[in-house]
């Protein structure tokens, strides 16, 4: 199934050879700040070194003994390439030399090296000081590694410059900037990889909280997916009306006119005709309430009775987030409005608009892709008295949900609705990638997928993908690219049964396998039941760089847990066997984390014991199996490890379609 999903991206590489080109920033820089002091430059492949100068403009670059040149073109840009170096601790200095009266930069304290990509969500992006290790914080002189991250940016069409700067890890740097810090994944595993290679590490931190993976990933990498077609061409349309001005609340309000029936018709007015419209669950997004693989525009209305103490006087409205984008009237007046999925929304309502008994609420909502509309704690809705909260009255039953407009009917957006919204193909690798692209790298780390996590089948063609286009887009050649399996998250499940993340891993898991130059961090026992973001990031770094010490670096080390390998149905009972494992061996009295079906596909917790480099597995309620899973599950009780006190990779010997196979 893998093979047949990855063929496109053959297609991809080929097609990406003439990328589209990036469109630059208002300042145009003579030197990419990349080339900041205290830079590392990648070992031992070409290094693009680049900026803008006049048209025509003769440029000159020295460095460890070299001499390049360039000449800018008609856009300004230019490139020059230093040819492949040695690693170097020794700091020296780039000199950029235009023929032009004051181009010239002098960059100090350079380092040769190698250096890291890594990126993801907010398991990525977690700093070191949300990790609870203080001690590891004022431990953390490395003047040889170096620091940089990469200023959070949503954008409509790639740009080519961000405001960034090299900072050699030392305890203040690793803790300032950000949420927490550095990147704390990113730091533990640049400073493994520092100690046992000796050599100095550049680490480039692009990540953001709560994003999707397709955000990451730009219009050529998603070009073969057509999950995405409709949501790329939308970017493309936002990003023309950005061109052509359009902005403004007026341009706004113009375009909802234009393109959506809710606005024309006032569906927003109290009065409104709502008979017809459909009773919404606001637990569950819009696709759980009659709206199946709905994006673009829906209403919500419900209405609340106020006492007679309310008239006249000020409320607060607060509806939760919304995803992705709303507008919210009460009795036909505009209340408030966010274009980001992640915030709670919560409004004023003056109390010239308040009166006694009926009141309106009426919520015009965008979406974009994924899951939309209204969903999630139901505690979060409610409407009181503005400062008296014990006033509140809970806004969970009773509302109603029309579709408007698909997102694929829908025209060019203006500037401003969605500028701030991360969740959003494409976007992230236009701001926050693009501008990265193409200094020399050696690989890259990835830690996301919870925001994907219902979209297991899907993403075993999504990430492959992304990871092709940067691939094309940093011309290095197959970069390692090393991926954190999600960790165990939530409640554990009493039976064993289908489960999302479970189906993310799988994806995760098979990309890292089948997909070159490519590994996996297993994280299913560092996780935290009732924390998405556990801390124990140490372990994650440090597994990271096991994978990448014996896959890239060639390290003769172990780097993975059990990994599956084949079954074979023995006498009522199945036998499995694995890859890395030596010594196999359960962590408490007894194996634990498998279950087992036959026919019917009805699984069973079963008993399993290791036998060498096997693990045989039964049970007496399933006389003919045909199937097992291992940690299939969000927070699975399991234990198989090898001698290497690794993790096993969590699997499934079956190929049974899953509830999530056709999400998008």
């Amino acid at each position: 199934m893998l093979r047949k999903l990855l063929l496109p991206l053959v297609a991809l590489t080929i097609s990406l050879l003439a990328l589209a080109p990036v469109r630059a920033d208002d300042a145009k820089p003579f030197l990419h700040p990349l080339f900041s002091d205290g830079a590392v430059l990648q070992r031992d492949v070409k290094v693009p070194v680049w900026g803008w100068a006049e048209p025509g403009e003769k440029i000159t670059v020295e460095f460890a003994g070299q001499k390049q040149t360039a000449t800018a073109g008609a856009d300004g840009k230019w490139m020059a390439k230093l040819e492949p170096m040695n690693a170097s601790a020794e700091p020296r200095e780039l000199v950029v030399t235009g023929s032009a009266a004051n181009h010239k930069s002098q960059i100090t304290n350079i380092l040769v090296g190698d250096v890291w990509i890594c990126s993801g969500q907010s398991n990525m992006e977690m700093g070191i000081g949300g990790c609870n290790a203080p001690g590891e914080i004022a431990s953390a002189n490395f003047p040889l590694v170096r620091l940089l991250t990469v200023q959070k940016a949503v954008k409509y069409e790639p740009i080519e410059t961000t405001a960034c700067k090299w900072e050699p890890c030392s305890p203040q740097t690793v803790a300032a900037n950000g949420w927490g810090g550095f990147s704390a994944a990113g730091f533990f595993f640049g400073r493994e990889l520092h100690k046992a290679l000796n050599i100095p590490i550049g680490l480039i931190h692009s990540s953001w909280g709560g994003t999707i993976c397709e955000a990451w990933a730009s219009a050529e990498g998603l070009a073969p997916l057509a999950d995405f077609k409709d949501r790329v061409e939308q970017v493309q349309k936002t990003a023309a009306a950005n061109r052509e001005g359009k902005s403004g609340p007026d341009a706004m309000q113009e375009w909802y006119a234009k393109n959506d029936p809710g606005t024309r018709d006032g569906w927003a007015k109290p009065d409104a005709d709502d008979s017809s419209w459909k009773p919404a669950d606001v637990s569950k997004p819009w696709e759980q309430n009659g709206l199946p693989e709905f994006d673009g525009i829906g209403w919500y209305r419900k209405s609340f009775e106020a006492p007679a103490d309310w008239a006249g006087k000020d409320l607060t409205l607060s509806l939760g987030a919304i995803d992705d984008m709303d507008t919210t009237f009460v009795n036909g007046v505009k209340v408030g409005g966010k274009d980001v999925f992640n915030t709670e929304r919560l409004y004023k309502i003056p109390g010239a608009l308040v009166k006694a008994g009926r009141n309106v609420i009426a919520i015009r909502v965008l979406d974009n892709q994924g899951q939309g509309g209204i969903y999630g704690n139901t505690a979060l809705l409610h409407v009181g008295l503005a400062g008296n909260p014990q006033s509140n009255l809970a806004l969970v039953d009773g509302w109603k949900l029309k579709d408007s407009a698909p997102l694929a009917k829908l025209n060019g957006r203006p500037a401003g609705i969605t500028d701030n919204n991360p969740n959003v193909s494409t976007v992230l690798f236009n701001g926050m990638i693009a501008p990265l692209v193409p200094f020399a790298i050696k690989g890259a780390i990835w830690y996301q997928g919870e925001s994907n996590g219902n979209r297991g089948m899907q993403y075993r063609s999504l990430l492959p993908a992304m990871i092709a286009d940067w691939r094309a887009h940093f011309g290095v050649g197959d970069f390692p690219f090393y991926i954190v399996s999600l960790a165990n998250f939530q409640q554990t499940a009493a039976e064993p049964g289908e489960n999302d993340w479970a189906n993310l891993r799988e994806a995760q898991a098979m990309t890292a396998k089948n997909f070159k130059n490519c590994g996996l961090a297993i994280t299913i026992d560092i996780g935290d039941a009732a924390d998405i973001h556990p801390k124990n990031k140490m372990e994650v770094g440090r597994r990271l760089a096991l994978a990448a010490l014996a896959q890239t670096y060639g390290h003769p080390i172990e780097f993975s847990g059990p990994w599956y390998r084949e079954m074979k149905v023995e006498d009522g009972k199945i036998r499995l066997s694995f890859d890395h494992a030596a010594g196999l061996l359960a962590k408490g009295d007894k194996l634990t984390g498998f279950a087992i079906a036959g026919e019917d596909k009805k699984f069973v917790w079963a008993d399993a014991t290791i036998d060498g480099k096997t693990v045989i597995v039964s049970s007496d309620k399933i006389p003919q199996p045909v199937a097992v899973r291992y940690a299939w599950a969000g927070n699975p009780v399991c234990n198989l490890y090898n001698t290497d006190n690794l993790p096993a990779v969590p699997f499934r010997t079956d190929t049974w379609p899953s509830p999530t196979d056709n999400n998008k």
